[in-house]
Formats: structure tokens, C-alpha cells, sequence
């Protein structure tokens, strides 16, 4: 038999398609409740493949945060630059930035080679009650990265700060505030009620074409570390996974998605145990 009938035949693969890429710019929680390392895990949890820029190192745990060592402008530049260089990224999250020169840096970043989705989660209060960033920071939010997102996260709180105001109490009070939100220049608010009292915390999501409720029940659970953050990212990797010539209505349904995504880890977090504290929601729940 000759050597050219011993050929090895062509394999065909199946077509897949191609995992998105998800951008995290956020600060590192070694507890991994929250931060980078909450983000990640979220990417991982809804098939996307996660990436990081890390905004600042912390000392904290599941009961309080000890310390705070903020990373350079110059360094999430390079960061930032470098990956957006080799990684074509379909969706960004972005968690608290604490001075405005970091947020001009990232503003100047995305906006020479911007993913197609932008998520902010403007943390800017502390379970605490007690305002995280100064009010060059609150303005840098306000004024540089809201306009950039496509999509914002605030809870009650923190869509006081945003606005100057007092902070929400009651379904009234968030119907009335949110259009002064969507007036900042986001399409997509997801105003957060779970702050709100009684057994429900809905949110009140707001779109180029209306407004509507996203209700849920409250689950009694103290594991409420990194909620913002997990939901946030949960967005970013949702919006990823659409279509590129995706609608409104896809854009929703991947927000509402998030949402539930986030209901069912809150769910499960009575499945884990880390720390003292306020413990972590279960992001692998449906995977462990």
C-alpha cells in the first residue's frame, strides 16, 4: 500500500461559538466575597471567561475591612492598556473608584477601545452607612464613568449620593428618583431596594423605553457580602453572552437573568462557611 493511502483523514469539529471575554476593574477582597475575586467567580459561574485590572489591594475579612493600599493611576493604565492590547473584551464591569484621576484613566482607556457593554456598580457607601469615597470621587462618578456605562447599579444609598438627596424609603420614593438617575446619562438603571424594609426588595429597572419592577422576596440570610459586586458582574457576563446585533428586549432579559442568578446564590449561601462575618453568596450554586 502506498504511504499517500495511509494519509491521516480530516477530523471536522463542530462549530462552537466563542466564550466571551469579561473585563473586571474593581479592588481585590481576600476573603473572595467580594472585589475581583467575587467577580471572577461570577464570570466563571455563567460561562464567560473573566479577566481583571485590580484598582487597589485590601486588608478585610468577612467581618470589616482594615485597610485600604490603592493601586497607581500609572499601573491600572498599564494594566489596562496591555490586556485591551491581546484581549478583545465584549463587556466590562467596573466597582468602586475612589479619585477622579482614576476614573479619567479608565474613561480614556474604554473609550479608545470599548467593549461592547459597560456595567458600573458606583460603590461609593459602605454597609455601614459610611461614604467611601471623597467628593472629587462621588463627581468623577457622576460626571466621567455614569455617562461611559451602559448599564448602573446603584442602591439606595448610593443613588442619594449620586444625586445629592435623601435616600429612598419607599416604592414612591424610587419611582420618583429614578428619572433624575437616567438624566446622568446611563440607558440601563437597576436601582437596588434592598434597603428598602418588609419581606420584599424589589428592584426598579429603567430602559431607553420605560421603566418596570423586578420583584423578589427577601431571604433571610446574613451572607450579604458582595452582593453589589456579584450582581454587577453578573450583568457584564449576561450582556456578553448576546448576540452582537441583540435588542432592548435582549438586553432586559439578560439583566433580569443577573438578577435571578443572583436570587439563587443568595439561596444557597446557607451552603457555605467563611468567616466570622457576613458571609459570601454561593456563586458555583448550580455547579456544586
Amino acid at each position: 500500500m502506498s504511504t499517500s493511502a495511509m494519509s491521516t483523514p480530516t477530523l471536522s469539529r463542530p462549530t462552537e461559538p466563542r466564550l466571551r471575554n469579561v473585563l473586571t476593574i474593581a479592588g481585590s477582597d481576600p476573603s473572595g466575597g467580594a472585589g475581583i475575586q467575587a467577580d471572577l467567580k461570577t464570570f466563571s459561574a455563567l460561562g464567560t471567561y473573566g479577566t481583571s485590572v485590580i484598582t487597589a489591594l485590601t486588608a478585610q475579612n468577612t467581618c470589616g475591612v482594615a485597610a485600604v493600599y490603592p493601586v497607581s493611576p500609572q499601573a491600572i493604565r498599564h494594566q489596562l492598556e496591555h490586556l485591551l492590547s491581546d484581549v478583545a473584551i465584549d463587556a466590562v464591569k467596573i466597582g468602586m473608584v475612589a479619585s477622579r484621576v482614576v476614573a479619567e484613566v479608565i474613561a480614556e482607556v474604554l473609550r479608545q477601545q470599548r467593549p461592547r457593554w459597560i456595567v458600573l456598580d458606583p460603590v461609593m457607601v459602605a454597609k455601614s452607612g459610611d461614604i467611601l469615597v471623597d467628593d472629587a470621587g462621588i463627581r468623577a462618578v457622576k460626571e466621567i464613568l455614569v455617562p461611559l456605562a451602559d448599564v448602573i447599579t446603584p442602591n439606595l444609598p448610593e443613588a442619594a449620593v449620586l444625586l445629592d438627596g435623601t435616600t429612598p424609603a419607599s416604592l414612591e420614593d424610587m419611582e420618583a428618583l429614578l428619572p433624575q438617575l437616567v438624566a446622568l446619562g446611563a440607558p440601563y438603571v437597576v436601582l437596588k431596594g434592598g434597603h428598602l424594609r418588609g419581606d420584599t426588595c424589589p428592584d426598579l429597572l429603567a430602559t431607553p423605553k420605560g421603566h418596570q419592577w423586578l420583584p423578589a422576596s427577601r431571604i433571610a440570610t446574613e451572607n450579604l457580602h458582595g452582593t453589589g459586586c456579584a450582581l454587577s458582574s453578573a450583568m457584564a457576563a449576561c450582556l456578553a453572552k448576546l448576540p452582537e446585533d441583540a435588542g432592548e428586549e435582549a438586553a432586559e432579559q439578560a439583566i433580569m437573568e443577573a438578577k435571578q442568578w443572583l436570587y439563587d446564590a443568595l439561596a444557597a449561601s446557607h451552603r457555605l462557611s467563611v468567616g466570622k462575618g457576613r458571609g459570601p453568596v454561593h456563586h458555583f450554586h448550580a455547579w456544586w
